[in-house]
């Protein structure tokens, strides 16, 4: 049985300690100024379109000393399609492909973060179109944690390839030359900057 000093000594322990565990997660705000998703997706069969979303937002929590405790909140305001081509983005806003009237977000939410190499692999669930898969991204180490002026910030990276057809977006057929007219395979970048909570 702990005598009354010991039980005190370790009362006084906790509660130093609880506020010092809470201490090491840290939250970072998504900074939709300085983030993106890019897309690449194959025409044809013989050349490439670039694209990407500029309206993303969400929430990066962090535990610098075990970094697969890491979680992520994402969402992507499908409105904000680019390819630089204004047809081509009224065609992917349209029941074609996004259907941003119906939706008009995409989210993500990880499930796991575990080392790989000299970066980390996130797994989640990403919903787009009404339809929620499971997709992995490789993402680099967070970059070092910079002070601006009352902010710190830091950088997030990652890759993904996504199949357009598991969510739904079936839209373009196939070529006499046996070609997708639009490639099924989409390959997107990630490239969020995020402010310290």
């Amino acid at each position: 049985m702990l005598s009354p000093f010991r039980t005190l000594l370790a009362g006084a322990l906790l509660v130093v300690s609880a506020p010092l565990a809470l201490a090491q997660s840290s939250t970072w705000k998504v900074d939709p100024n300085h983030s993106a998703a890019d897309f690449t997706v194959r025409h044809m069969g013989i050349s490439n379109v670039r694209g990407r979303f500029g309206g993303v937002s969400g929430e990066i929590v962090l535990d610098p000393a075990d970094l697969s405790k890491a979680s992520v909140k994402a969402t992507i305001d499908t409105t904000t399609v680019d390819t630089g081509v204004a047809a081509r983005d009224t065609d992917l806003k349209s029941d074609h492909f996004f259907d941003v009237a119906k939706y008009p977000t995409m989210t993500f939410v990880s499930k796991s973060v575990t080392k790989s190499g000299d970066g980390y692999t996130v797994t989640g669930d990403l919903t787009m179109h009404g339809v929620t898969k499971q997709v992995v991204l490789e993402m680099d180490a967070p970059s070092k944690e910079v002070p601006m002026g009352k902010q710190t910030r830091r950088g997030f990276d990652a890759t993904t390839t996504i199949h357009r057809q598991d969510f739904g977006l079936n839209y373009g057929g196939t070529l006499k030359t046996g070609d997708a007219m639009i490639g099924d395979d989409v390959k997107v970048t990630l490239e969020v900057e995020a402010t310290k909570e």
